[in-house]
């Protein structure tokens, strides 16, 4: 079989610009996605907020992968973060109150 040059350098230049589209455009969904809450823990005020509040409207929270997973599946239809969310949950802060 033979393939071209320009065929084997187009499929995997393709995929990586798909990729990179995939990542920076935002999320289509009906609904508004809940934003990121500051903190892993939440204390006093917050968590009984939080506690109160339906699994699908809290905020996402850095490190709690089966709420984050819940949310995700129910807005977008897949529970797998995209690349986007990684970046945003490592820019979260940690820290003590």
């Amino acid at each position: 079989m033979k393939y071209c040059k320009l065929t084997i350098l187009y499929v995997p230049c393709c995929f990586i610009f798909a990729l990179l589209v995939q990542a920076w455009m935002p999320a289509v969904s009906q609904a508004q996605e809940p934003d990121w809450y500051p903190y892993v823990l939440a204390r006093g005020n917050d968590r009984a907020v939080i506690k109160n509040t339906h699994i699908n409207d809290r905020p996402y929270r850095p490190l709690h992968f089966y709420g984050n997973a819940v949310r995700r599946s129910h807005y977008r239809g897949n529970p797998a973060p995209m690349p986007k969310d990684l970046v945003r949950a490592s820019t979260v802060r940690l820290r003590r109150r």
